[in-house]
């Protein structure tokens, strides 16, 4: 083969090789949208409110399929496996601020009378059994018709969910700003993929230290 021929067949495959890279990156990309829009949506936790099943630092990764998903400019689900149930963390639009996502406890499910006494959750005047939950700071505040420690019972809605933080003393939930709707549900908490510790006085340039930050025992742990 002359030289000039073995010139152009290496140009060629040469483009050829770059050509497969792009392909290649182009098929990943859109599988990872795919999966991202479908099944699988990572988050950061950036507050105390669901202590101590929850950390600030922590990111987790949230089923999106289980629910099924939410059709734009509809009411209702399609392709749903499983409603929210009492007990499970989920994620959700928050209804004060639709550009905010929220995450917190399923407490009340539609048909429910939810109360709360002197900090105890009430689900159709029996107790609720709660062994996740934290109290901050062990005081009761009275005198609030949606009170953080007391609220007079209330029958959640057809198609609506009452959301509670673990850490009771320090969440903004539906204590205060009412119910969540079914649509506006994102998906379930599912595990802590990787957890890391800020406030530990390690600075930027201590790059070394970082795997001081890491809480190793939180990764993989499975939230319930």
């Amino acid at each position: 083969m002359p030289m000039s021929e073995l010139g152009i067949h290496a140009a060629r495959s040469k483009k050829g090789k770059v050509r497969e890279y792009a392909e290649a990156f182009g098929v990943a990309l859109v599988i990872a949208l795919v999966v991202r829009t479908l099944f699988l949506q990572a988050f950061k936790i950036p507050s105390g409110s669901m202590e101590n099943t929850l950390l600030v630092g922590d990111h987790i990764f949230v089923n999106k399929f289980v629910y099924g998903y939410h059709v734009p400019y509809t009411k209702g689900r399609i392709l749903a496996f499983s409603t929210p149930k009492r007990g499970d963390i989920v994620v959700f639009v928050f209804p004060e601020d639709p550009g905010k996502d929220f995450i917190k406890r399923v407490v009340g499910t539609p048909g429910d009378v939810v109360e709360v006494r002197q900090k105890t959750v009430y689900i159709n005047g029996a107790p609720l059994a709660e062994e996740y939950t934290r109290f901050a700071d062990g005081k009761t505040i009275e005198g609030f018709i949606r009170g953080r420690d007391n609220m007079p019972p209330v029958r959640v809605p057809a198609g609506k969910l009452f959301m509670m933080g673990d850490n009771r003393d320090r969440s903004y939930d539906s204590r205060f700003w009412g119910f969540v709707d079914m649509d506006a549900v994102i998906g379930k908490a599912l595990f802590i993929y990787f957890s890391i510790e800020w406030n530990r006085g390690i600075g930027w340039t201590d790059v070394g230290r970082y795997p001081e930050l890491v809480r190793w025992d939180r990764i993989g742990r499975v939230l319930r």
